[in-house]
Parts: C-alpha cells; structure tokens; sequence
C-alpha cells in the first residue's frame, strides 16, 4: 500500500487529520533542505510537499518565488533534489510521506514513466502538479496509478462542477483544495466560501480533501479540523527560511516551532 493511503488510513481511523508543511527544496542550499525536512517531520508534520524550483511562477506568491529564486541562483537541478530526498529518506526508520511539488515541463521534459521511477526511487509517493490541466492529464495518471505512485491535481473556487468532477477522478491519494482565488500566500481570513467547495467536493469522491493557499495562522487550522481531512501550509513556513542565509540554526528553530504550533491546532 502506498504510504499516502496507509496515512490516511489510520488517520481517520484514529479521527485525527492531516498537517502537511510545504518546504522548497534548495533555500538556501539543498545541505539545508536535508536538515529541514526530517525537523519538520519530527516537529509534527504528517506529510511533507517539496517544492522543486521552477523559474516560472504557477500560483506561487512573493514568499515562495524568492525562495524558489534563492535555490535557482545556487543552481539546484531536479536529479539533485532526487538525490537529496534520497539521503533523507534513506534511514530504515523513516516514515512520513512525501510528494513533490512540480511544474508538468519537469515531467514532461524527462518523461512520466522516468519522472515517476526516479521520483519513487529517491523516496516520494506522489506528486503535485499544479499547472496541469485535467484534460491532459490523462497518460500521467495511467502510468502514476500503475507504479502506485499518487497524483494530486488542483481545485479551485472558480473550478466548473463539470471539470471539478474531472479533476477528482484523475487524482489518488488526496484532493488539493484550493482555498482562496489567487496566488500563494497569507491572508487574515478564510474565505465564506470554503465549506461549501469542500462540501460539494465531498459528493464527488471518497479521497481525502485537502487545503491550502492563504493558511497560516492557528485560529485557521483550527477552524478547517471541521471540514478538511488535511491542512497544508506553505508561505508562513517558507518566509522562516529568508533567514536561513544569515542564520541557519535559527530559521530551523523558527520553521520547527511554527510547525509544532499549527499542527497542535489541528489536532486540538
């Protein structure tokens, strides 16, 4: 069984939900990102998405476009992220899922069955592929599902019903639910909206929802326990590691506690 649908699993057997802390790889040296990602799972995280740096924003906001920016300029390659998640997941008592976060031109350029076997290979169980549209999707979500490898897509509050129902049906392992219209990043509030998307996308498939975009606050997390199976936070976290070039112990203490504090929230 694929570690994403073990997680879940027990999860909701145990009426727990789901913390998934996003974290770039690469910012500011990928040496940091092999620290980084075991502290956020010891810190709490259920499940961890990597972001792969892409030079070309998709919906990412100012927070993560500086981080990717910071990674691209020490000149991070995918086989080199592959290779760190490698080390990192190495150790026999590893156990927290990952996925990556990654543009289709990544996939696409060295090929999905390749993409999926060395993503596999290195230690991810899924992958999140933001900018690919559900009508295209299609041959990677054969191959993903034939190498029990998930595929998590994107729906938003502007998605139609139609496609929404689309998009579900191409994904395995967890749903992202988009929380907000527009871009990555934090906002002061969830939007009224909200539960009446995740209800809507509740009649539509049994996978776990998740949902991201604009959470980071406490109160947030909170107030999605009731109607999310999962929470996934990214720029709150992300704008610790600004400060990992000058002080790198401390940007780890400051993305540790900060993850400690919203998935203590979600669990109440």
């Amino acid at each position: 069984m694929n570690p994403i649908d073990r997680l879940f699993r027990e999860l909701r057997a145990a009426g727990r939900k789901a913390f998934l802390p996003f974290v770039p790889a690469g910012d500011p040296d990928l040496a940091f990102t092999a620290e980084l990602v075991p502290a956020v799972a010891e810190a709490g995280a259920d499940l961890i998405e990597v972001g792969i740096p892409f030079s070309d924003p998709i919906a990412d906001g100012p927070v993560i476009q500086a981080s990717y920016s910071r990674a691209l300029s020490r000149h991070v390659k995918l086989a080199d992220v592959f290779a760190t998640i490698d080390e990192i997941t190495s150790p026999p008592d590893w156990r927290t899922p990952l996925v990556a976060m990654a543009s289709y031109s990544l996939i696409y350029k060295k090929g999905p069955t390749a993409f999926i076997l060395a993503a596999q290979d290195a230690g991810f169980n899924g992958v999140v592929v933001p900018d690919l549209p559900v009508e295209e999707a299609a041959d990677l979500a054969v191959v993903a599902r034939d190498l029990d490898f998930k595929l998590i897509l994107l729906v938003t509050p502007t998605t139609a019903p139609r496609r929404a129902e689309q998009i579900v049906q191409a994904c395995s392992g967890f749903v992202y639910v988009v929380s907000v219209v527009g871009i990555t990043g934090e906002r002061d509030r969830l939007p009224s909206g909200l539960r009446d998307l995740v209800s809507r996308l509740r009649g539509l498939t049994d996978l776990p929802l998740c949902v991201g975009f604009g959470v980071s606050k406490p109160e947030q997390v909170a107030e999605l326990r009731a109607m999310a199976d999962g929470v996934i936070v990214g720029s709150a976290l992300v704008k610790k590691l600004e400060a990992a070039t000058t002080n790198r112990a401390a940007a780890l203490d400051d993305v540790r506690h900060l993850v400690q504090t919203l998935s203590g929230a979600l669990q109440g």
